[in-house]
């Protein structure tokens, strides 16, 4: 899904206040983090992901392996957070046009 940056600066400020409701550690995106990501976004639709490492590329692909493999859209990435967004069955977030 491709966002705007109307849309996206709407979101950030729903992300804003939100603490990280999953946590990527040692074990890395693992098949269960991948599953949490999922049902997480079902419920909030916009989630925050911590991604604990210090290479810059190693979190930009699983940044990017998260956001192909959930069908989200990365909204943004600052440090080691990154904000989603996916709508869910039962919309909760109704985006500005």
């Amino acid at each position: 899904m491709d966002l705007n940056n109307k849309q996206k600066q709407y979101l950030k400020s729903l992300a804003h206040p939100l603490k990280p409701v999953v946590m990527l550690g040692n074990n890395g995106l693992t098949a269960k983090v991948l599953a949490e990501i999922n049902q997480t976004l079902e419920h909030h639709e916009v989630i925050k992901v911590k991604i604990v490492t210090e290479e810059r590329e190693a979190k930009s692909l699983i940044a990017d392996t998260i956001v192909r493999k959930t069908g989200a859209s990365n909204v943004q990435m600052i440090g080691n957070i990154l904000v989603l967004y996916r709508p869910a069955k039962e919309r909760k977030v109704i985006l500005p046009r």
